[in-house]
């Protein structure tokens, strides 16, 4: 029996290709010089899909071509990129990488923050310029006596809670549901969350509902104290209006590692001097990135041994359907 064909739309760790390479027949899309004919051609035999954001969106223009796709595996606790609930239409499972990269996030969130308030890529730059013999850096924000709202408190949100409650910090959360075993302040709405909190840290995920959260009524009620972190998806926030938050003075400052249209990022946020910008690396350590790919591709193995999915989506949840 031949091998089992898969789609790989996007260069995976070496970890996760070598683990299908060994198990599949890997077909790589980003290779292909016309795309459209190559899909025409091998996709009638395709039968799982690995996948990434870095592709884009695998949805019904690409799972056209895949009639007998059965499975779905991405990158990322976020799945965003894959349009799952076409993909449950077409009896697809999909499933994601969640719970190996808590830790990783969590951790640069925190720095992520005390970089935003301590100026510290700021200072680094005032040092390498030779400016220190002028005058010392000036004085900064600080993270002492704020309470910091966090929204969507899931694992990763949980992990970024865990390591400020050693700070001491109030903490409170905003998320579709008010958690029963969870003692911090709940809030039902983003803008109630913000009129409580001066740092709000964005940890939900993104999609259709929960695009633009963070509008300019939520980065008003925050004020001009206010800092904004997100390491969701850069759709959680109405970028335009976080850039004119940041010029007029209406909130302090924000640190990203997330933007709506990566990798471009508007020259009005590179431009501004009191905000930290990061690439999208709230992940990306060799250790985090390994386990993710080794995630991805242990799905798609016990899939086709048939062991069902290791960590389906709750929109395609498995139903014992294996092949």
């Amino acid at each position: 029996m031949s091998p089992t064909d898969i789609l790989m739309t996007a260069p995976m760790m070496p970890i996760a290709t070598e683990a299908l390479d060994k198990a599949f027949t890997i077909h790589r899309l980003w290779e292909q010089p016309d795309q459209e004919a190559y899909l025409r051609e091998v996709g009638p035999r395709i039968r799982g899909v690995a996948t990434s954001t870095l592709y884009g969106r695998t949805d019904a223009k690409l799972l056209d071509h895949l009639p007998n796709a059965e499975i779905i595996s991405s990158v990322g606790v976020g799945y965003d990129n894959v349009d799952a609930a076409e993909a449950a239409r077409r009896g697809i499972v999909v499933t994601n990488t969640p719970g190996v990269l808590d830790d990783e996030v969590a951790d640069l969130t925190i720095g992520l923050l005390l970089a935003t308030l301590r100026k510290i890529p700021q200072a680094d730059r005032y040092l390498r310029e030779g400016r220190w013999p002028e005058a010392p850096f000036p004085l900064s924000a600080t993270l002492r006596n704020r309470k910091v709202g966090i929204v969507g408190l899931g694992r990763i949100g949980k992990a970024i809670a865990r390591r400020l409650s050693g700070f001491d910090v109030s903490l409170a959360y905003h998320g579709r549901t008010q958690q029963d075993d969870v003692a911090f302040t709940y809030y039902p709405t983003a803008v109630g969350l913000a009129e409580a909190c001066d740092v709000l840290i964005v940890i939900t995920p993104g999609g259709a509902s929960t695009r633009h959260l963070i509008n300019a009524e939520v980065l008003r009620a925050l004020g001009p104290n206010g800092v904004l972190i997100n390491v969701a998806r850069g759709s959680v926030v109405d970028e335009q209006a976080l850039i004119e938050a940041l010029k007029s003075g209406t909130i302090l400052s924000a640190g990203l590692d997330v933007y709506e249209d990566e990798p471009q990022v508007p020259q009005e946020l590179i431009d501004l001097e009191h905000v930290v910008l990061l690439p999208h690396i709230a992940s990306a350590s060799v250790h985090t990135r390994n386990a993710m790919g080794k995630l991805a591709a242990d799905n798609l193995i016990a899939w086709f041994q048939g062991k069902g999915p290791l960590t389906p989506v709750p929109e395609t949840p498995y139903s014992g359907r294996v092949t």
